[in-house]
């Protein structure tokens, strides 16, 4: 029995919670510094006295940081390894999140924010690569939504900053406090394994082996030592984004990077504005924080819901419901125009795009064998941000050239039809890997 088979027939063991609590503390902190940008944008706005091209560019430029960081960091979680590649990227984005707050004018503050973007980029999809290889198959997709529902809470922080201190100190206080996951990863050092699968593939034998017997052992179960020990000779010469192309994943690449493309282009279009986009409906921007802070707790249950139907009706349908739920609540809040139907219709759309978003970090690292499986979640990622990036920019044109009534409507509709064109996608060209194994999906 090879190592990925002792993993796939243990139960959700003490080490495997403990990297789900200690790479989604580190989650948490990411989601926090997006959550700031879209707090401090009507802030820094009034005191640069910036167009809305020009706050649209703040997003755009971490989102560009993003997406070199994905496709760089996949590769190198693929060589080197998935746990020095997180701490890596943790701390590169902790030091330049802080020192964001230091900015003195608009062009230094977009270079802070670049390789914020950097770190940012390359810690999520490796992070989730790395929960995805230590779950078994039984509950893997349910483990890597609740290390994406890390976000929420993150969000709902960045919120609170957003309603406390921004007002009373201003825009930069909430860079600082990005400082924080800098120093974090000098204890995540310590506590995160190497991911077994990935020391099996490269032939490090005897250390997943120890990795993988504690686990058993906490699971009440004899160790079981590895009797393949040629299992990780992968032989296949084409590795990283050619053989993403390659025939055997052709299909699912596609799929995955419009899946990608479409719910950034979405989820960044509207929660990066949607502050921005109440202060031009007449809301002041205390008002509109502290509506953001009520929509963004719809958050929570949006993932959890996810987590829980993941296991029991699959990636697929999970994703099909919840991006056709985004489409439909992106519809209503466009629509909406009294305080009330923005905050319900304001919540569902927070509801079902962030269980979108759990489905897609669940459904990602499965597609691909462990060779290659952090650089496919990482060019994914590098290719969603492509949307990320356009998204800000585009919203704030469509805003700006509509006005601010008429803009409002014409963004949101826009925002509709991207979400149900990829929920489409997903539904037609997308395949179910509920309650198999990776080498299992892999042979599909």
């Amino acid at each position: 029995m090879n190592i990925s088979q002792r993993l796939d027939r243990l139960p959700a063991t003490r080490t495997l919670w403990k990297i789900l609590f200690l790479t989604g503390i580190g989650w948490l902190f990411d989601a926090m510094d997006q959550g700031v940008v879209a707090g401090i944008m009507a802030a820094i706005g009034k005191e640069w006295n910036l167009v809305p091209t020009q706050l649209g560019l703040i997003g755009s430029v971490g989102a560009i940081g993003m997406a070199i960081g994905a496709a760089v960091s996949g590769m190198a979680a693929d060589k080197w390894g998935r746990r020095g590649v997180i701490l890596f990227t943790l701390v590169m984005y902790g030091v330049f999140s802080g020192i964001s707050g230091l900015a003195t004018s608009f062009t230094m503050l977009l270079i802070f924010r670049f390789f914020t973007g950097l770190g940012l980029g390359g810690e999520l999809p490796v992070a989730s690569t790395l929960v995805s290889e230590f779950s078994p198959a039984k509950n893997r997709g349910r483990m890597v939504v609740l290390l994406e529902s890390f976000w929420a809470w993150g969000w709902i922080i960045a919120s609170l900053i957003a309603v406390l201190l921004i007002p009373q100190f201003g825009w930069r206080v909430a860079f600082f406090v990005g400082a924080i996951p800098a120093l974090y990863s000098a204890y995540l050092r310590k506590a995160v394994p190497e991911s077994p699968r990935y020391l099996e593939q490269k032939g490090r034998i005897n250390e997943a082996d120890d990795i993988v017997a504690k686990m058993e052992r906490e699971a009440g179960l004899a160790p079981l030592k590895d009797v393949e020990t040629n299992n990780f000779q992968e032989n296949n010469n084409r590795t990283g984004l050619l053989e993403l192309w390659s025939a055997a994943y052709r299909r699912r690449t596609l799929v995955l990077w419009i899946l990608w493309l479409g719910i950034n282009f979405g989820y960044y279009g509207f929660v990066l504005w949607i502050p921005s986009l109440m202060v031009g409906k007449g809301f002041v921007l205390v008002k509109s924080l502290e509506f953001t802070l009520i929509m963004s707790l719809s958050q929570l249950p949006g993932y959890y819901s996810a987590a829980y139907l993941i296991e029991k009706i699959g990636r697929k349908a999970v994703l099909v419901i919840y991006l056709s739920g985004t489409a439909v609540a992106a519809y209503l809040f466009g629509q909406s125009a009294s305080p009330t139907e923005i905050l319900i219709f304001g919540s569902l759309l927070y509801f079902f795009s962030l269980g979108a978003w759990g489905g897609v970090y669940a459904y990602t690292p499965e597609m691909y064998p462990t060779r290659t499986r952090a650089s496919g979640a990482g060019w994914a990622a590098a290719v969603g941000r492509i949307g990320a990036i356009a998204a800000p920019f585009v919203v704030g044109w469509i805003y700006q050239s509509y006005g601010k009534a008429a803009g409002y409507t014409y963004v949101f509709g826009m925002l509709t039809a991207v979400f149900a064109i990829v929920a489409l996608v997903v539904l037609t060209l997308g395949i179910e890997t509920k309650g198999k194994s990776l080498n299992e999906i892999n042979e599909l």
